[in-house]
């Protein structure tokens, strides 16, 4: 018992001693060592995009030649989401609203187009030389928690069938070929509404067809959710952009045989060409014919709608027998001629706007017998008859407001 009690002893006051010779790092040693650290990892993170880029561009160049060398066997498959070379996108978004058996276009009124890129949105350096694509309708609910990230299997999960004994909810090109990166969709329409599902919204899907291609992954291309409305209801819906020849319930806060309607009719305004051209003309005389029913706020998206008409080309003219005006689809000046001269609106003086606001009612009421011409003519003489205006000596004549042979508009003599 003493012999271990010595050994133990032994070993205690040899820990003691090994504990007093260690040594601490001093400040400055910590301090320098912490800075390099820093560097390194700053350099690390200025690296790393490089590095990505080039990895990612010898990677497609590898997969468009072998693409099986970075497939997995069946046993090594994971169930999260793997990171796709491309990805199909849709070029522009769906424009709403859309209706059953109306065709689908983008937000700008053309055919859709679905586009091939890689993960910065770009063209991939090397594109397969054709896809076959298949569009499907998805729930409105899917991903609408915020990911941007799906598994095929999720995408899968979430397509929406028709129902019992209806027709597919897609009709026209389902099936479509991708060649260059890209495809259009010529014909596309829902045959069904959405209100059905629990969510009462679609989205529309593309990918690729399943077993058709043996490349790089690519992810799904998916719309925003979207309500489809029966057609019946696209009988009663606001046209964006309105069309001249709408009628005038196209325009927004305008119900179709509501008390707007029918003031508007009432006093001649049938159509959304009717409905700029007095705005243009008379402005208080359109705002009293809607009453104040129509509060301000509602006047000011009824009219914001109206002005995003898109108005065709053309011209017409107006002779009265001191100018000729000309005139667009909505009664706004388009050229003014005074004699054999040309002006804009802004260049007159007082005496001559008058002159010229006059000719533009006229023509407002006069709409009908006005004469359409193909263009605005070059500065030549217009007026057939001399003025009937009769100055102090009793004769008839033009002359400057200012000195002879200025730019300065015409004024007519005798005229008050």
């Amino acid at each position: 018992m003493a012999g271990k009690r010595l050994r133990d002893e032994f070993d205690q006051d040899s820990d003691q001693t090994g504990d007093k010779r260690m040594r601490r790092p001093s400040l400055p040693t910590v301090i320098r060592e912490a800075m390099m650290m820093k560097a390194f990892q700053n350099f690390l993170v200025a690296l790393e995009p490089l590095l990505r880029r080039v990895v990612r561009e010898e990677v497609e160049q590898g997969l468009i030649h072998s693409p099986r060398l970075l497939e997995r066997p069946p046993q090594m498959q994971i169930g999260g989401v793997e990171p796709s070379i491309w990805k199909l996108v849709f070029r522009r978004e769906l424009g709403l609203p859309i209706f059953t058996g109306s065709k689908i276009e983008d937000e700008d009124g053309n055919r859709l187009q679905i586009l091939l890129v890689n993960s910065e949105q770009l063209p991939p350096t090397t594109l397969p030389p054709s896809i076959k694509l298949e569009l499907l309708v998805l729930d409105g609910d899917f991903m609408s928690d915020g990911r941007e990230d799906w598994t095929g299997e999720e995408f899968r999960r979430n397509i929406v069938k028709e129902r019992t004994g209806k027709r597919p909810l897609l009709y026209g090109d389902v099936n479509v070929t991708m060649r260059d990166g890209m495809v259009t969709i010529s014909e596309l329409q829902f045959t069904d509404n959405s209100s059905w599902i629990r969510s009462r919204n679609f989205r529309i899907g593309a990918r690729i067809v399943p077993g058709s291609y043996d490349g790089p992954s690519v992810k799904e291309a998916m719309t925003k959710p979207f309500m489809v409305k029966d057609h019946r209801g696209e009988l009663y819906k606001k046209h964006y952009p309105p069309r001249l020849s709408d009628e005038v319930w196209r325009l927004k806060k305008i119900r179709k045989d509501g008390p707007f309607h029918k003031r508007l009719e009432a006093n001649n305004i049938k159509t959304v060409q009717d409905f700029l051209k007095l705005l243009e003309v008379d402005l208080n005389s359109l705002r009293e014919i809607l009453g104040q029913g129509m509060s301000e706020k509602m006047w000011k998206i009824t009219v914001n709608h109206a002005k995003t008409c898109n108005l065709d080309n053309k011209i017409y003219v107006h002779c009265g027998p001191y100018c000729v005006i000309y005139i667009d689809s909505i009664c706004r000046i388009v050229g003014i001629m005074f004699g054999d001269r040309q002006y804009k609106m802004q260049d007159l003086d007082l005496q001559s706007k008058n002159i010229v606001q006059q000719l533009i009612q006229e023509a407002y009421q006069q709409w009908n017998t006005l004469q359409e011409v193909d263009a605005m003519p070059n500065p030549i003489s217009l007026i057939q008859n001399e003025p009937i205006i009769q100055n102090g000596s009793g004769s008839q004549q033009w002359y400057p407001s200012n000195q002879e042979g200025s730019d300065m508009d015409y004024r007519l003599d005798g005229f008050d």
